[in-house]
């Protein structure tokens, strides 16, 4: 490596960490202040703030920004090297603009690097004591009290419809358990209601009536409070949405393998969260390439138009990101395709301007 790329990885990478450092100090501030009276009301150790919630906000923190700080810090150190003249001197003296590309780009390899492992390796396991944490010692952990019209199916070939179900009293509302075998229905159970039992960890059914099918007959059954062992389990109806931020790549994969087995909606989120992980550093090449062909033209106005430029490009590749998951969300596209639109778009952009860079 030449000495030209090791100062514009040093400046990349010191630039990024810098600036990503900053604003994580900032927020940890700003959500100590807005938190602090849930801490003393609950009685929070110091310790735990410390080392269960705060250590473990930073990796995360980070991780959600880093995109936008990749974009910043690309765009104010190029843009003070472009008024300096330095990339004249580059040029002038035979290095092709194509050349001066590698450097940035082996440091975004860096930080593409760091961001998928925190993502996929590092957060999940510090969100399960962030989250923990919050469930202990701040107001309004999330939990789902309640849900309505429950579609799933609990084990291959059986189906159940739930109502309603209230969470805190662990109670589901008008059930409707139906068996197939063969494509053919065998039996349905239908129920005014289901509790948990926590002590045999079973559901009880309660005023209840089966029919059986087969292929001649009918028969029913119906009884006051029945036994069963669906493969259900209370937590199933309490988990955050937040889950799947704490679960890394192979458990994510196996829990999207389970919600597809009992058909619940928020399969879509969950295989949101999983390629994210994957869009997400990716992004980081291109939005490289854009900030370093928006600035590295000498500008009359100096830098403050091309941080006004790449911030408002940043911002809207963040809130482009955010409303393409809403493709997936109401079908409209898959979860992957709906994830990797921005980067597809942004990556066009991204050519166009450095076809438009000085070269």
């Amino acid at each position: 490596m030449k000495k030209i790329d090791i100062y514009i990885i040093r400046k990349f990478l010191g630039t990024f960490f810098f600036a990503l450092a900053m604003i994580v100090l900032i927020a940890i501030v700003f959500d100590l202040s807005e938190k602090m009276d849930d801490f003393l009301d609950k009685q929070a150790p110091f310790r735990a703030v410390i080392f269960d919630y705060y250590l473990n906000f930073i990796p995360w923190f980070a991780n959600l920004f880093s995109n936008l700080f990749v974009f910043i810090s690309v765009i104010i150190f190029t843009s003070q090297m472009a008024q300096n003249s330095e990339f004249i001197a580059i040029l002038s003296s035979g290095v092709s603009f194509k050349r001066i590309l590698v450097p940035y780009f082996i440091a975004a390899a860096i930080i593409t690097m760091f961001t998928f492992s925190l993502g996929n390796y590092i957060i999940p396991s510090a969100n399960k004591v962030r989250l923990e944490f919050q469930d202990a010692y701040m107001k309004g952990a999330g939990v789902r009290i309640g849900a309505m019209d429950i579609h799933r199916q609990i084990s291959p070939g059986i189906y159940i419809y739930i109502e309603s179900y209230n969470s805190s009293r662990e109670v589901g509302y008008k059930i409707s358990i139906e068996k197939f075998k063969n494509n053919r229905l065998v039996s349905k159970l239908n129920a005014d209601m289901m509790t948990w039992d926590s002590i045999t960890e079973k559901w009880i059914v309660q005023n209840y009536y089966i029919r059986n099918f087969d292929e001649t007959k009918e028969s029913i059954v119906s009884g006051i409070r029945l036994d069963t062992s669906l493969r259900m389990h209370p937590n199933d109806f309490k988990k955050k949405k937040e889950i799947v931020e704490a679960m890394n790549k192979d458990e994510l994969n196996e829990y999207i393998e389970e919600q597809k087995l009992m058909g619940t909606p928020e399969v879509v989120n969950s295989e949101i969260e999983k390629y994210s992980r994957i869009a997400n550093p990716f992004a980081t090449f291109i939005l490289t390439l854009i900030g370093v062909s928006l600035s590295a033209r000498k500008s009359k106005g100096g830098m403050g138009i091309n941080i006004g430029i790449g911030i408002f490009l940043s911002f809207s590749y963040i809130l482009f990101m955010k409303f393409a998951t809403t493709f997936a969300i109401n079908g409209t596209f898959s979860a992957m395709f709906s994830v990797w639109i921005p980067n597809i778009i942004y990556a066009i952009i991204s050519i166009g301007l450095y076809f438009s860079a000085p070269k």
